[in-house]
């Protein structure tokens, strides 16, 4: 018992040690109440150490402790043991050992979404809708996101095994698919629709988000584009700083992208464009939907304020807080909500969303409706799982991909409005400037006395 004590002590004085440094930078007056607390925290915690009906060590004493504080907060603030602060890295630095797909739980099944352009998964013929119902011979029935998600990544050059039911094909297939680094595309299907339109979808912000985007543009450019859609449906935000640079790559110097405000004088800022070299000046929409939140909002936000782009879609999600990372001693860390931040006009979109400068509400395509209802029962399909034995992957057919994702991105309703809106600003900019253009000279035997009025200039 005495040395069951002395480890909690020595937890809580670890602990006080910790958040001494953070009382240093408080008032004086907050200090005295805090140091009270801190009394009757560390009084809670041996008491909870010395009597409850199951022994803890005072780590997951202090690490439960923290995650209750982060969590009463906001939603955003929380608190990260060592591996979710290493995952945490991982995600943002957009590289990691697995297969190369895109997994969601849909209907309460494990589907893949997509599988990523010359990665493992898309060279051993996964399809985007399979199911994945067995990973290693376990069921995936009751299976988390996050729980498939880590028995999917592992070593680069280990294999894994999973069983997929194909959509339409009711039949299972195994694949053993050796894990390689995969690089995240947060810089997706760039290419021209039709009419020099060029279209990108940006995911996230990751690390090397920016370079990617730079050189879609450059692609782009090459390609011939005089105009932009800018897909930015649910992409979820990432890096403050990230979204900054990309959102420089359309505003000239001095233009105003962002503010942020919080408690502390440094946290207070205002961020302009630095962009003198590559200004992309080309008519441009931004899609948006519920989905889009934090950076992309900045993106968006900043776009919209500035004149420089029209956005159309549905109303974003409405995060506007700014959450710093902060590492621990023991390798863990916070996630902290630090800040909120501003549109360049003032807008604070916290809890509130971008409303879009044309609505447009989303539609399925028939064939999606028809493949919903047709959706079967999930009971059934584990219930039938152990029964067939998986035949052997057929050789992967692989579609072109390119005209495969244009032919979709056509037929998807809000992009086509887009399509519509950069149309209708060609034909605008071209009637004005045929507007503008000087006078032909006068016939020979006109009367000349009166002379046309000079055209004013062209904005």
């Amino acid at each position: 018992m005495g040395k069951r004590f002395l480890f909690v002590v020595v937890g809580i004085l670890a602990f006080l040690s910790v958040a001494t440094v953070a009382i240093c930078q408080i008032d004086r007056k907050v200090k005295d109440d805090l140091y009270a607390q801190i009394e009757l925290y560390s009084y809670a915690l041996t008491t909870i150490q010395a009597d409850y009906v199951e022994e803890k060590t005072p780590k997951d004493l202090i690490y439960g402790s923290l995650r209750g504080m982060l969590s009463s907060l906001d939603p955003h603030s929380q608190f990260l043991d060592p591996d979710e602060y290493a995952e945490l890295k991982t995600e943002t630095q957009g590289k990691f050992g697995g297969l190369g797909i895109e997994i969601a739980i849909r209907d309460g099944l494990l589907t893949i979404i997509t599988p990523l352009d010359d990665t493992p998964a898309w060279r051993a013929g996964i399809k985007a809708g399979d199911h994945i119902v067995k990973i290693e011979n376990e069921l995936t029935r009751d299976l988390t996101l996050n729980d498939a998600v880590k028995k999917l990544r592992g070593k680069p050059g280990s294999e894994v095994k999973i069983t997929v039911l194909r959509e339409g094909a009711d039949k299972l297939i195994d694949f053993t698919i050796v894990r390689e680094i995969i690089q995240i595309q947060d810089v997706k299907n760039t290419q021209i629709l039709e009419d020099h339109i060029g279209y990108i979808r940006l995911t996230e912000f990751r690390e090397d988000s920016a370079i990617s985007f730079r050189k879609a543009l450059d692609e782009l450019t090459r390609q011939g584009a005089e105009s932009l859609i800018l897909d930015l449906r649910n992409n979820p935000g990432g890096l403050l700083n990230v979204a900054i640079n990309i959102t420089e790559e359309f505003l000239a110097q001095g233009k105003t992208i962002v503010s942020t405000k919080g408690r502390r004088l440094s946290q207070n800022t205002i961020t302009r464009s630095a962009n003198k070299t590559h200004l992309i000046h080309w008519p441009m929409v931004v899609l948006i939907n519920e989905g889009s939140a934090s950076g992309s909002e900045i993106l968006a936000g900043a776009l919209q304020d500035n004149k420089r782009a029209i956005t159309l879609g549905t109303k974003s999600f409405g995060k506007g807080s700014v959450q710093s990372v902060i590492p621990l001693p023991d390798g863990s860390g916070l996630r902290l909500t630090t800040s909120k931040y501003f549109t360049p006009s003032g807008r604070s979109i916290h809890g509130i969303g971008i409303e879009p400068d044309i609505v447009v509400e989303p539609q399925a395509p028939p064939e999606e409706d028809k493949a919903e209802k047709e959706k079967n029962n999930v009971d059934k399909i584990f219930e039938n799982v152990p029964a067939q034995k998986a035949p052997e992957p057929e050789e992967p057919k692989l579609p072109d991909k390119e005209a495969e994702i244009r032919g979709r991105l056509l037929k998807d309703n809000q992009v086509q409005s887009a399509i519509s809106v950069l149309k209708g600003i060609k034909v605008y900019a071209d009637f004005t400037q045929g507007a503008l253009a000087p006078a032909a000279d006068a016939p020979a035997g006109a009367d000349n006395s009166v002379q046309p009025t000079e055209a004013a200039p062209q904005k």
